[in-house]
């Protein structure tokens, strides 16, 4: 019995360390590529028509609204201080003044909240309806006010992964109905790396839902990576959402970009057939 166990207890190890591997991987939602040109979907998988927050992702269509209305000048204006109060989890880049490109680039929450309040909700609804871009509810959570917190954060403001591949394409496009300059320098803000030939330019962005008691489910994060490629001459958009199935260190949204990078040109394979 006793060397029975012995020999089984590598295989057990084995069994339990590939169980425990399962539950960590989140599940994929959605995958969704389309051609940016011809709006042809390239690769389609899982649900890409149900709305959820987007999260950090709201940072791009923010920044279109603020270019547009001229809060935000370029990427290095204006320059905003860091006050006692603000949201400071993500760090020391958090608690410094930030710009346009930092405030992108380290997805400030607390520069969002500048813009939100500066506009009101009135423009953000406009603004949002007319750039396609989900619900366009900055009403927050129900029965707190707190629309210009944090509408986008798990909150009342919601996209599916089609309507972000649309707002992905017009903006590439330059179709929004906005200013060629607004996109132009909303463009230039998202953060761009090489994957093989192609130039990846996307935003990161993560939420957990609530549990009724208003805790956060931490265990059940959203995460999404979405934005555009571009390959000698061709531009692509994408949008990847996932749902954790547990707890993890590091945000959903890092976790989705890192997986879908790394799967980038097997994807790529998979929708030139």
């Amino acid at each position: 019995m006793i060397r029975f166990l012995r020999r089984s207890l590598p295989t057990l190890a084995l069994l339990l360390w590939f169980s425990a591997s399962a539950l960590a991987e989140a599940t994929t939602v959605c995958t969704l590529v389309v051609d940016a040109k011809s709006g042809a979907s390239l690769l389609e998988d899982g649900d890409c028509d149900t709305r959820v927050t987007p999260a950090s992702t709201f940072k791009v269509p923010l920044a279109v609204i603020g270019f547009d209305s001229g809060f935000l000048k370029d990427s290095n204006h204006p320059r905003l201080a860091f006050r006692p109060g603000d949201p400071d989890w993500g760090g020391a880049a958090w608690r410094q003044d930030n710009t346009p490109a930092s405030w992108m680039r380290y997805s400030v929450v607390w520069y969002s909240q500048r813009i939100t309040h500066a506009l009101g909700t009135e423009v953000l609804g406009r603004y949002t309806r007319a750039l396609a871009y989900g619900n366009a509810d900055f009403s927050g959570d129900a029965g707190f006010d707190n629309g210009l917190d944090r509408a986008w954060i798990a909150s009342s403001l919601a996209v599916s992964p089609r309507e972000q591949t649309s707002f992905m394409r017009a903006l590439v496009n330059d179709t929004l109905s906005v200013s060629k300059d607004a996109m132009a320098k909303t463009r230039a803000l998202v953060e761009k790396r090489s994957v093989g030939p192609w130039t990846i330019h996307g935003k990161t962005g993560a939420a957990y839902p609530r549990k009724a008691d208003r805790r956060f489910d931490y265990a059940h994060g959203w995460g999404w990576f979405v934005g555009w490629a571009e390959k000698d001459g061709r531009t692509i958009v994408f949008a990847r959402l996932t749902k954790a199935n547990e707890r993890t260190k590091q945000s959903p949204g890092i976790l989705t970009r890192d997986k879908f990078l790394a799967v980038w040109p097997k994807l790529m394979s998979k929708a030139s057939r």
